[in-house]
């Protein structure tokens, strides 16, 4: 058996609060924001992975492996990149890709992949919109954003296109976006609706991981 599965940073609980404002508070939504963001359910995150994964794969140690295998800080704080429209119909708060992030996200991928339910890919997805390295990325691996294409951000939600492109447009200039992001937590999680982090299986403090 397989489970939709994924590995996320979480922010500090100031930001993950902040998160859930601008997402709340974004000029001319309308109806809310989907999934809609809150502290004991669907929880802001910045995903390193998520994917079809074998059930016999154990949270704790792997987020236990992940940490060992590389020199973590006990915060990792990345500078906002702005708010981004990605199609079809998503609003991402974008942050700064770093080398840091950028070999933590291997690292996860690495340790992840043999794990992976191929059989479980949506190969019927409408990839239309997807950029090469996406495809690239999706056919690999079954996640839209791995490698080139690795494009760290929060996922503020997801609404129809025309609506997500006119939020985006209007939220550019939001003074509830900080200069940067702080994340203190490494989650293996439940992916829920729109990917959401809708269920906590374990938690690793960034500064045990250190």
């Amino acid at each position: 058996m397989t489970r939709r599965l994924g590995v996320a940073l979480l922010p500090c609980p100031d930001h993950t609060r902040t998160a859930i404002r601008l997402q709340r508070d974004l000029p001319g939504a309308g109806d809310p924001l989907r999934p809609v963001l809150t502290e004991d359910g669907n929880l802001p995150h910045l995903t390193l992975f998520q994917g079809w994964l074998d059930d016999d794969l154990e949270p704790g140690p792997a987020l236990g492996h992940i940490a060992a295998s590389m020199s973590l800080p006990a915060a990792m704080t990345l500078a906002s990149a702005g708010i981004v429209h990605q199609p079809t119909g998503w609003i991402f708060m974008s942050v700064e890709r770093t080398a840091l992030l950028h070999k933590l996200q291997e690292t996860v991928t690495g340790l992840l992949e043999p794990h992976l339910d191929r059989a479980a890919f949506d190969t019927a997805q409408d990839m239309s919109r997807f950029t090469d390295a996406e495809r690239a990325s999706y056919a690999r691996y079954g996640y839209r954003y791995t490698g080139e294409a690795y494009t760290p951000h929060l996922t503020l939600g997801r609404t129809d296109e025309d609506t997500a492109l006119a939020l985006v447009r209007s939220a550019s200039t939001h003074p509830g976006i900080p200069a940067a992001w702080t994340f203190d937590r490494l989650s293996f999680y439940v992916m829920g609706e729109h990917g959401a982090h809708a269920e906590k299986l374990h938690e690793l403090p960034l500064a045990a991981a250190g």
